[in-house]
């Protein structure tokens, strides 16, 4: 494997919100082996010159669906699974270009996909699955109409996200078998949707003894439950439960949030995937029904993350963007922006990103011993966060466990 010394820019250190000057980094066997001023390149090693340019670790999206390649979310499901697992490979791809490093997929990706990254097969980012979404009949996942009353989701294919489950001892063997197929952690649907046809966004849905099992089947698996959540009664239910992570919460109160962040919980904004639906929802077919859910959560969106931020719960970069939806991806960052500093969302996107994908001090940060996940911005993106938007025009290089993935430096 290549080794590689950067040299002549600067280095983006997260946690304490700085860039320094000055400091090489040297990346040997996958993995960031020294960081320190005037290093010695070993034998054979590429050197950077990075010409004044920022040094950062790689982007971390805690809330992706490779699989969902189109909006029509039944187009997903009934597309072949060859087919499927090569349009989320350029999902992957895409994301790679853009300066994404790893993405935790919320439903849908398997441990082939997992695979294909770790085999080569795939220029993409590290995959974090939880298998399917686990939902109840007429939840959030179940994309059957009112009238059709066949059974399942034909979850077994790859571009279904979710797998319809009820009761309790069904949910204990659903999250097994999770588990069983490479599961890092297991995805239920706590709330209602908005691009499901039959649940208003206040629903709940799963019991609490459902949820308990579930809860106690990751836990037993030292892995933890994530939830789709919008309202404060449902987040705060699944916080008393022993749900570790809250996807979205665009309603929560400061109460819950306060909660939240006593017990340890990260939560997972994903404001962008409501302003892409504002925006081309109707080129796509939604209707009144659809924009009024819309509505409800974008504009609760910017008031939830003060809320949380003043809270002190933590956040991780999320995004949630489906099919052709894929092009507002780094929307995300100008619209946290809106209420959070740089530093708080370049945090979000790396070191709190890396906590809940389980790579705390592994990935997220530039140190010794640290995975070799790392990219090249044009400029300091702490100063200008909008270097990190524009799918990746400002990151001429990319890096993922020690091999360059992207690099226009040399072109």
């Amino acid at each position: 494997m290549t080794s590689f010394l950067f040299t002549n820019g600067r280095v983006l250190d997260p946690e304490a919100g700085v860039t320094r000057g000055g400091l090489d980094v040297l990346v040997e066997e996958g993995r960031i082996r020294n960081v320190g001023e005037r290093l010695d390149a070993p034998s054979g090693a590429r050197r950077i010159d990075l010409a004044g340019r920022t040094l950062m670790p790689g982007l971390i999206d805690c809330h992706v669906h490779v699989v969902a390649e189109t909006l029509d979310l039944w187009a997903n499901i009934i597309a072949p699974t060859s087919l499927s697992a090569l349009r989320s490979a350029r999902v992957m791809e895409e994301a790679l270009q853009r300066g994404f490093t790893t993405l935790r997929d919320l439903g849908g990706a398997d441990i082939g996909l997992v695979r294909g990254v770790e085999e080569g097969l795939i220029k993409g980012p590290r995959l974090i699955i939880c298998g399917k979404g686990l939902t109840t009949t007429g939840g959030h996942a179940d994309l059957r109409q009112r009238t059709d009353n066949r059974p399942g989701m034909m979850s077994d294919r790859l571009g279904s996200m979710g797998y319809v489950v009820d009761g309790v001892d069904a949910c204990r063997l659903a999250a097994r078998e999770m588990i069983k197929g490479g599961a890092r952690f297991i995805k239920i649907m706590a709330n209602g949707g908005v691009s499901s046809p039959n649940d208003p966004i206040e629903s709940i849905q799963f019991s609490r003894e459902e949820i308990a099992a579930i809860v106690e089947e990751a836990e037993n698996a030292n892995i933890y439950v994530s939830a789709h959540l919008y309202t404060d009664r449902a987040i705060r239910r699944a916080v008393e439960l022993g749900v570790h992570s809250l996807e979205h919460c665009n309603l929560i109160e400061p109460e819950t949030a306060r909660m939240a962040a006593e017990k340890g919980c990260i939560a997972v904004p994903t404001l962008v995937a409501y302003e892409a639906l504002h925006l081309e929802g109707k080129r796509f077919g939604f209707g009144e029904t659809e924009f009024s859910k819309i509505d409800v959560v974008r504009n609760g969106g910017l008031k939830s993350l003060k809320i949380m931020r003043d809270a002190g719960l933590k956040m991780a970069f999320g995004s949630d963007l489906l099919g052709e939806l894929r092009k507002y991806h780094c929307m995300e960052f100008e619209l946290l922006a809106k209420v959070l500093t740089p530093v708080e969302i370049i945090r979000s996107a790396t070191v709190i990103g890396a906590e809940l994908c389980g790579y705390a001090g592994s990935l997220g940060v530039i140190a010794p011993d640290a995975l070799a996940d790392l990219i090249v911005v044009d400029g300091d993106p702490l100063e200008d966060i909008a270097l990190l938007q524009d799918d990746g025009a400002h990151i001429p290089l990319v890096m993922r466990d020690g091999v360059v993935l992207k690099d226009r430096l040399e072109s």
